[in-house]
């Protein structure tokens, strides 16, 4: 993926060498309830607010030199100012305002404003309660190494991902999805898996309006589907249990995660990523 340095440092919440809390963020993303009322408002909401596909922006160069680290932090930001130059055209568009909010960098702990303590074995996450998305940049290295997908293009989906939260959680979607989680516990990784599908087309939306910049470089599709089919749940429980465990699942399988990711991409339409409007195998 193309890219230029110094682009997006303002998104950039560096925490690294401050230390921070400890321990696993003790509210999940997780939802539950029934889904025929979600459908009518992801349809009102999620799908006819922000209308089609996103617009492209800005082009971009490749990057070189410097500590890996530094050029990590750098291209977080560089993405995190891409998605949020698409999200804010598309909601300006639906005569809505998008609220921009930051990446917050940090290693091995940090404590979140809101969603309690967080540690790196938590991976990249957004918070609702702070509207932040959160990472350990030697989540990129897990990936590259565990997980086999290298590749920047692969660590741009996971930073789209966490931010197509926060799209989310603006439209009302997550808000929705956590009071239907206490009606119904029974179907709180049912919706969850919905959630997280839906997160992956909506960065795969966005994956399309950096292709129409000119942004994507050969091979770069595949690395975001190796990628999304890296932290499939069935995959991940496979590799660190041995079994699979479909009920446990809470962002859905390695084919599904690709599906949703691919169909975002090549249809660069939000309208397509309804994932509460049917079966999402």
């Amino acid at each position: 993926m193309k890219w230029r340095r110094g682009v997006g440092k303002r998104w950039i919440e560096d925490r690294r060498g401050r230390g921070g809390g400890s321990g696993g963020l003790p509210i999940p993303m997780g939802v539950g309830g029934g889904i025929g009322g979600l459908v009518l408002l992801v349809v009102i909401v999620g799908v006819v607010l922000l209308g089609g596909g996103l617009p492209g922006g800005g082009g971009g160069e490749p990057s070189g030199g410097a500590d890996s680290a530094d050029r990590e932090s750098q291209f977080v930001g560089f993405v995190a100012e891409d998605v949020q130059d698409a999200w804010t055209q598309a909601f300006a568009e639906a005569g809505r305002e998008y609220e921009p909010t930051s990446v917050v960098i940090f290693e091995q702990a940090t404590t979140t404003d809101g969603c309690g303590p967080a540690s790196s074995s938590t991976g990249p996450f957004y918070c609702p309660a702070d509207r932040k998305v959160y990472l350990d940049l030697g989540f990129f290295q897990e990936l590259r190494n565990r997980f086999g997908a290298p590749g920047n293009f692969a660590q741009a989906y996971v930073v789209a991902h966490e931010y197509a939260h926060h799209v989310q959680n603006l439209t009302g979607i997550s808000d929705e999805v956590r009071r239907l989680q206490g009606e119904n516990p029974d179907e709180a990784n049912e919706l969850s898996i919905r959630l997280e599908l839906q997160a992956d087309c909506l960065a795969g939306v966005w994956g399309n309006s950096a292709a129409e910049e000119d942004l994507l470089v050969p091979g770069d599709l595949e690395k975001g589907l190796d990628a999304a089919a890296a932290i499939g749940d069935d995959r991940i429980q496979r590799e660190t249990t041995g079994r699979v465990d479909r009920e446990s699942w809470t962002h859905g399988s390695s084919e599904q995660r690709v599906r949703w990711f691919r169909r975002g991409f090549e249809s660069g339409d939000v309208q397509a990523c309804n994932t509460f409007g049917g079966e999402v195998l």
